[in-house]
């Protein structure tokens, strides 16, 4: 048996019941470690699971897959998923090619960012589609989620921004020379989140929001020091939200009025935050 099990967000104790005894079954452990990250160290996990842990890279999810499943027809393997399972296309795969090889499949979901949003006081059913915003470079500045947001808008629905996270990159050099060497880990921030959205709307011109739109940064949700800041765009910029993982939601103009109390308990300026509710969303104190 392949068990997905899906970690949530925070530390080595979110797991489920039922995610903990899938991994104590398991005769190998996988933990998928490069389309999100825990808020604690390998060895946290291993010590709370009783279990040593594999970390599998990208490569050897998309292309070593037979790695992973090897025996699973035999033996119970877990595959650990921070956040939900299918919150990546790559868990996906996985799935498709157990299927493939006549391995049974079994799913333990979890909390992810994809829910554990509802924590900025949006409601789950006020978002449109979700995005990612992946690090701009000197000759790379994609702007295709650009479209995105203002379907979203369009609709007065939140869009809720993903933020790039880079680990176990090469340089072009070192990927030219075929050279193992990368490069430190960076997690995108909320700040260069909004530097960038603004950039890009400064291009388009097409007004899917401002550089005075209503945003909400997020950092570490579902930990005990995570931290959620409303304000415009161009507030969040100077906003510091301390360590990774980040993610940034755009406002839509259907906001409830009971979106907007919460909005007010976490503004970045109250005076502010009122003045853009009223002006953009016709709520008064």
């Amino acid at each position: 048996m392949l068990y997905v099990v899906g970690l949530g967000l925070g530390d080595e104790r979110d797991i489920t019941v039922k995610g903990l005894e899938a991994v104590k079954a398991s005769e190998r452990v996988y933990l998928e470690s490069y389309t999100s990250i825990l808020m604690v160290d390998k060895s946290k996990l291993e010590e709370f699971y009783g279990k040593e842990v594999i970390v599998a890279h990208r490569e050897t999810v998309e292309s070593e897959s037979d790695t992973i499943l090897k025996d699973a027809d035999k033996v119970d393997v877990s595959f650990l998923v921070v956040g939900d399972p299918f919150g990546a296309t790559t868990h996906t795969d996985l799935v498709i090619r157990a299927y493939e090889l006549g391995i049974k499949v079994k799913v333990v979901h979890n909390a992810s960012i994809m829910n554990a949003v509802g924590a900025t006081g949006l409601q789950l059913y006020n978002f449109g589609q979700t995005i990612s915003v992946v690090f701009f470079t000197e000759t790379w500045r994609p702007d295709s989620f650009y479209d995105r947001i203002k379907e979203n808008a369009t609709f007065g629905l939140h869009t809720l921004c993903l933020l790039d996270i880079k680990v176990r990159e090469q340089s072009i050099e070192n990927l030219m020379r075929n050279r193992l060497i990368y490069e430190p880990p960076r997690f995108m921030t909320v700040n260069q989140a909004a530097e960038q959205l603004i950039e890009v709307e400064e291009k388009r011109c097409e007004k899917a929001y401002t550089a005075d739109t209503l945003a909400v940064g997020v950092s570490r949700v579902g930990s005990d020091d995570q931290i959620i800041k409303a304000g415009t765009l161009q507030q969040l910029l100077d906003v510091d939200f301390g360590a990774p993982l980040h993610s940034l939601v755009l406002v839509g103009h259907r906001l409830h009025l009971l979106e907007a109390e919460i909005l007010r308990e976490n503004a970045v300026d109250l005076e502010h935050l009122n003045l853009v509710l009223k002006r953009d969303y016709n709520i008064d104190k």
